[in-house]
């Protein structure tokens, strides 16, 4: 059926119902008309979890050369998982913002001014565009100087967090696909540095 479509012609939502409403995201159940290239449409049916976009970043400080890693009970793999500082962007919040936002808040970690990180923009990239609409801001922070404030949790947000050096970075059983995203990124800016 896949040589039948064009995949060149918008999409038609026929209909859409929000069918689960919790706290952090919705799931929409839809249908939606694909045009064929005879002039017809095929109806599909689909259901989509929608998700605030989110910012992901891992933190290097360059002075010491430690990666900041996060723990915590993640329950869609059902176990304390490793991983790098993450979080939700409130409405009309840029990317920079947010990152630094959550950084502080999660791990209490704030830049000491403008000239004291570097950001490597990695990339926006779904978390998994078959079935949710969750864009990930993906980046890595060089920071060179910083201070430690509180920490700003959520009532049911339970994070550790460690700086770790880079070959004990690696070693960590991380397996969130944004975390492995920005590891590899920074892996290929050590590589082309050596």
């Amino acid at each position: 059926m896949h040589d039948v479509i064009d995949m060149n012609a918008p999409v038609e939502v026929r209909s859409r119902e929000t069918v689960y409403r919790g706290a952090i995201f919705s799931v929409e159940d839809m249908t939606i008309a694909l045009r064929t290239r005879d002039g017809g449409t095929v109806d599909i049916r689909r259901q989509v979890l929608r998700h605030a976009p989110c910012v992901v970043m891992l933190v290097h400080d360059e002075t010491s050369d430690r990666y900041l890693v996060e723990r915590e009970y993640r329950v869609g793999s059902d176990r304390f998982a490793y991983g790098i500082p993450a979080g939700l962007m409130d409405d009309g919040e840029d990317p920079r913002s947010a990152a630094l936002r959550e950084l502080a808040e999660e791990t209490g970690v704030v830049p000491d001014g403008d000239d004291a990180l570097t950001i490597d923009h990695v990339g926006d990239y779904y978390s998994s565009e078959g079935m949710t609409d969750e864009l990930a801001h993906i980046m890595v922070m060089h920071l060179r100087r910083y201070t430690t404030v509180p920490r700003h949790l959520d009532a049911d947000e339970h994070v550790d967090t460690t700086w770790v050096g880079w070959d004990e970075l690696l070693a960590l059983p991380v397996t969130a696909s944004n975390s492995i995203i920005a590891i590899q990124h920074e892996r290929i800016r050590r590589m082309n540095e050596s």
